[in-house]
Parts: structure tokens; sequence; C-alpha cells
């Protein structure tokens, strides 16, 4: 059985003509926009809940081990930074409004910022690990949601991901398990 793939480039050529204001979301777009962007709204808001949880245990570490730790949340910290920024960046792309909102961020966020003043460095390590595990599943399972409809945001998704894993790992070598 061939194939009888056949691009009607005119037809595209017409549509991309007929809606330039729409960017990068194309007639082709397989997802609802809006309902990406409020998922990346989300993960914002996680990335900004974990960044500051991260710099706050990196700045808070005690103990024996407190520059190694701290070191490592810091690197964890710049590298969620980063993530709430390309996450935003694609929500611009998708004709979305980033939201950064200081009011509603632990509420949209996946993980949370609460943490008792009294944490050894060890639980710091525990808490931190439980955030990155809850962020692998959730972001697992929008990597799933989206599949080949949106591969873009897909992608991003699964680079972000990729980093989380690594945090996982790394805060379970400190954790010496």
């Amino acid at each position: 059985m061939t194939d009888q793939f056949v691009l009607d480039v005119t037809r595209i050529r017409d549509e991309a003509r007929q809606r330039m204001e729409g960017g990068p979301v194309t007639t082709t777009y397989g997802m609802d926009a809006e309902r990406v962007i409020g998922i990346l709204n989300d993960v914002i808001a996680t990335e900004v809940v974990c960044w500051l949880r991260y710099t706050r245990h990196a700045i808070a570490a005690k103990g024996i081990d407190r520059a190694q730790v701290s070191e490592e949340f810091t690197e964890h910290a710049k590298e969620e930074m980063q993530h709430a920024l390309w996450a935003a960046e694609r929500v611009s792309q998708l004709g979305g409004n980033p939201d950064f909102d200081p009011a509603t961020l632990a509420g949209r966020a996946h993980t949370d910022y609460a943490t008792p003043d009294d944490l050894d460095l060890k639980e710091m390590l525990k808490n931190n690990l439980f955030a990155e595990r809850i962020v692998i599943s959730t972001y697992q399972e929008i990597i799933r949601w989206l599949g080949d409809h949106d591969p873009t945001t897909r992608r991003l998704m699964e680079r972000i991901l990729e980093e989380e894993e690594d945090h996982a790992d790394d805060l379970t070598d400190l954790m010496g398990v």
C-alpha cells in the first residue's frame, strides 16, 4: 500500500495570508490554544514556586554539608526560573499573556512553598525531592495529553521534564539513598 500524501500548498498559503494575526497558531494547530495557555500558566506558577523554595533553602541551609547542598539548591533554582521563562515565552507565542501574578502563584502551582522555619538539610532535601516527584508526574501527564497535537509545546515540556528528573536524581544522591 502506498502513501498518497498530497500537500495543498495553495490552500495553506491562502489560509496563512488570511490569518496573519494568529502568529504561529495556524489552522493546523491541533489543540485548544486557550487551554494550553492555561496549563502553561500553571507550569509557570509551579516553576516560580519551586524557584522560591530552592532559593530560600539555599540561603537558609545550615550544617556541615551546607556548602554542597546550598550550591545544588542554587543551581536548581536558576534552572527552575529558566523553565518558567521558557513556558512564558511559549504562552506568548500562542497569543496569551504569561501569568506571573504573585497573588495567584501558590494557588496555581502543582507544588507548594510552605516550609517550617526549622528544616534541617535532610528535610530540605526531602521537601524538594517530594516537589520534584510531583512535577515529574504532572509534566508527564501534560506531555501525554499534548501528544502529537502540539509538538512544540510537547518538546518544551519534555526538555523541562528532563531537567526535573536530573534534579530528582541529584537530590537522591545528596540524600544518600
